[in-house]
């Protein structure tokens, strides 16, 4: 029998540096919690232009961390008015629907200026990179082991992947022949950019001034463009994401290939109006499309096994079209932080086998999958069902725009209005019932004895 001995504390393992990453990272920063992040890149950097937060997200940075909301703030972008607005973007170019965000919410920011504040954050000493996870296994104490392709092995008691999309970790937690450690292509890709607002407000012509100043949705059949100021109103968010009925194949197997301004021109060249094809025109002539890829034809049937979970989009990857990935991730370390405080004030206090430590890793975890699971993989579906509502072909009637609106508020308010607070009491609540039923099965199993 594992004799028992003096703990101190939880030592966490991070896999991968992006927005969920680092956000978890500063949330047991701000908990007094032991850990290391591994980064497969020689540095922090973040694919992508601009991410946006609505109020969820928001509120989950506030209760991570205070540091992680004050980082969000200091780049954050004030919209021009606060609503979300959808234009018919193929033929008259006027306004459809606007949803009100909120005072102030729903703001963006250049992912790598966010992305660099976090770092500011993170200790130098707390994060190694060049680390890319190729396999794990599990000591004799219970522990998992994280061998990395350069050979360095990292032992710890929860190993938490956070490596987005193509997770290495996911592969290894439900298995590499297994179809839901994959993601599926959606059959749509998008181009994005940052463009100069002066550029963009001339490109739009009488109502530049207004268009650029907020955010904006243009639709039309097969294809969307999205755009919002970031930068201090320098720069201009756009992602133009087209339907695209084949399959993606590149040799190396990335999500992204090389193409040309011409590629989008051409696409957009049977809307009617002159606002989206201005902005396409703007984009630079050689670019990157991205396909985009989500969960959804597998869906991941858990996101922990013993004491490693998955976390963000390695858990429940979605597409942009909710601009709801990022803050979902963030909901998902504040989950984690909030258990993972709850059990290291636990072990810390008193003497336990390495063994039995691990059971209690593998609960809590069991309890994170439990708070987030049924709400992210809503996410992943509605984020295919909003996609679909904004390409549908459709007449723009006053009742086709009244029961657009509809839909769009049945989409976007479980996002926005989902209680924060209330998720962490019945994270705590799911955790305290668990040490209950613990106490009262081991008087029963020592009498078996």
């Amino acid at each position: 029998m594992a004799t028992p001995t003096p703990n101190h504390g939880l030592e966490i393992a991070i896999v991968g540096g992006g927005i969920t990453g680092l956000s978890l990272a500063l949330g047991l920063q701000a908990r007094k919690i032991r850990y290391k992040l591994y980064e497969r890149a020689a540095a922090f950097h973040e694919i992508g232009a601009g991410v946006g937060f609505s109020p969820n997200a928001e509120s989950a940075m506030r209760m991570l961390s205070p540091d992680l909301h004050a980082a969000f703030r200091k780049v954050a972008n004030p919209n021009g008015e606060d609503y979300f607005q959808w234009i018919d973007g193929y033929a008259t170019g006027e306004l459809v629907y606007k949803l009100w965000l909120g005072e102030g919410m729903f703001q963006g920011c250049r992912r790598s200026d966010f992305i660099d504040e976090l770092a500011r954050l993170v200790p130098r000493e707390k994060v190694v990179f060049g680390k890319e996870a190729d396999f794990f296994f599990e000591d004799a104490d219970g522990r998992p082991n994280v061998m990395f392709k350069d050979g360095a092995c990292v032992a710890a008691d929860i190993v938490i992947g956070c490596d987005g999309i193509r997770s290495r970790v996911r592969q290894l937690l439900l298995g590499e022949e297994n179809p839901a450690s994959y993601p599926g292509y959606t059959h749509k890709y998008c181009f994005r950019a940052l463009i100069g607002t002066c550029e963009a407000k001339k490109a739009i012509g009488e109502k530049g001034e207004y268009l650029t100043s907020t955010r904006f949705m243009y639709n039309g059949p097969d294809g969307h463009v999205i755009t919002y100021p970031v930068a201090m109103g320098t720069f201009l968010n756009v992602l133009v994401v087209v339907s695209y009925p084949g399959e993606w194949n590149t040799k190396d197997g990335r999500h992204t290939a090389k193409t040309t301004k011409r590629e989008a021109v051409e696409f957009f060249r049977g809307w009617q109006h002159p606002i989206v094809r201005g902005m396409v025109g703007l984009l630079p002539e050689d670019l990157d499309k991205w396909a985009i890829f989500d969960m959804m034809d597998h869906l991941a049937p858990k996101y922990n096994e013993g004491s490693v979970c998955i976390a963000g989009d390695a858990a429940h990857a979605a597409g942009p079209h909710l601009g709801a990935g990022a803050g979902f991730g963030i909901e998902d370390a504040l989950v984690l932080a909030t258990a993972l405080e709850h059990l290291d004030k636990r072990v810390s206090s008193t003497s336990i086998s390495d063994v039995e430590k691990a059971e209690m890793c593998s609960q809590a975890l069991s309890v994170y999958n439990q708070v987030r699971y049924e709400r992210t993989q809503w996410l992943v579906r509605a984020t295919r069902e909003a996609c679909s509502l904004f390409q549908a072909r459709r007449s723009f009637t006053p009742r086709e725009n009244e029961h657009f609106g509809r839909e769009i508020s049945d989409l976007f308010h479980p996002i926005w209005h989902y209680n924060i607070a209330q998720m962490v009491k019945e994270t705590v609540a799911s955790l305290e019932t668990a040490e209950i039923a613990e106490e009262v099965q081991e008087p029963w199993l020592m009498g078996s004895l």
